[in-house]
């Protein structure tokens, strides 16, 4: 192989390895930002507080972001987009046709698990100076979501009116987003006892509507 090639070869590798290293830091700076989040809540919080967390200087994390906003903006956005990846693989037809029970296990447990894996996806959600881009797109996959509750309600029982639809899946997301609360004030046994708390409340709501059986929903 010629000098001149081998020269070529190295020079494309190096920035792949800083690709590699910047996004490296930028995870392990979004990592320390949603701790920091949530110990001390987003207005609290301060980008010297989340490089000490980082275990980096405060010039290290401004080579990356500009200032907090722009921690919680980059943040956010990588939460929403686990969080879409999380609901687009359980709201599908071949889960509407199963039993009630189970089809409340497939849809609750992936979304409930992303809520208490990520706590600072709430503690954003919740604050008051939370950057309104977060805030907006936030607002756009929940209209996303509740779509598709409401496509999966459809599927159960074609009967049922859009408008009879929609309510129904608002009211499934906003028990959901009620018993979730709950469901992160807990740990351990007690976090258990409110996610079947949860699952109850909203078999009981769904069922009259929707059947407790498997179903033959159209695919």
């Amino acid at each position: 192989m010629s000098e001149s090639k081998a020269g070529q070869r190295d020079e494309t590798a190096k920035p792949r390895r800083r690709q590699a290293r910047g996004e490296r830091r930028i995870q392990q700076l979004l990592d320390a930002a949603a701790s920091v989040f949530c110990r001390a809540g987003y207005t609290s919080a301060s980008t010297n507080a989340i490089a000490r967390e980082a275990g980096v200087s405060p010039g290290t994390l401004y080579q990356f972001f500009p200032n907090k906003e722009a921690i919680a903006v980059e943040l956010g956005e990588r939460l929403t987009r686990q969080m879409q990846e999380t609901h687009g693989v359980v709201f599908t037809p071949e889960n509407a046709t199963l039993p009630l029970d189970e089809l409340l296990d497939t849809v609750l447990d992936p979304m409930i698990e992303f809520n208490c894996a990520n706590p600072a996806f709430l503690t954003l959600l919740h604050s008051a100076d939370t950057p309104g881009n977060f805030l907006e797109e936030h607002a756009a996959v929940h209209d996303s979501i509740r779509d598709r509750i409401s496509d999966l309600i459809g599927l159960r029982n074609p009967a049922l009116s859009p408008e009879r639809r929609t309510h129904i899946a608002t009211m499934s997301f906003g028990l959901f987003k009620a018993g979730l609360t709950l469901i992160l004030d807990h740990e351990g046994a007690e976090r258990e006892v409110y996610i079947a708390e949860l699952k109850t409340a909203l078999y009981g709501y769904l069922a009259p509507t929707l059947g407790t059986g498997r179903t033959s929903a159209r695919l």
